[in-house]
C-alpha cells in the first residue's frame, strides 16, 4: 500500500508540473493568449509552426541563431511599429501592449519545438 501512495504522490506532482509548464508556455501574462495572437495575424507570413516562408523571407523563429540574435525590445519594436524594407506591418494601432508581449513570449516558446 505504501509504494503505491508514494508513486501516486509523484503522478501528481509530474501532473501538477505539466500544468503549470502549459499554462506559462501558452501565456506569459496573464489573460492574454500569445498562441492565438500570433494565429490571428502573423501566422499567414510566419507559418502555423513559426519556421516563415523563404520566398516571403520572413524569419525562422525556431532557429536557434535567430532566437539567440534578437532581443525582446527588437521584437516588441518590430510588431508594433512594422519593419521598413519588409512586409511585415505595424501592429501598435491593433495590439496592446500585453499582447505584443504575450505574442512575443509565445515566438520565444517556439525556439523548443
Amino acid at each position: 500500500m505504501g509504494t503505491n501512495t508514494g508513486f501516486g504522490f509523484r503522478c501528481l506532482m509530474i501532473g501538477a508540473g505539466l500544468l503549470v509548464s502549459s499554462l506559462a508556455f501558452q501565456a506569459a501574462v496573464p489573460g492574454v493568449n500569445g498562441a492565438a495572437i500570433f494565429k490571428k495575424n502573423c501566422m499567414m507570413c510566419h507559418g502555423t509552426d513559426g519556421k516563415g516562408f523563404p520566398a516571403l523571407k520572413t524569419p525562422n523563429f525556431t532557429d536557434p541563431k535567430w532566437q539567440s540574435s534578437t532581443k525582446d525590445k527588437e521584437m516588441r519594436e518590430v510588431i508594433k511599429n512594422g519593419k521598413k524594407g519588409t512586409a511585415m506591418p505595424a501592429f501598435g494601432g491593433q495590439l496592446k501592449d500585453e499582447e505584443i508581449s504575450a505574442v512575443v513570449a509565445y515566438v520565444r516558446s517556439l525556439k523548443k519545438k
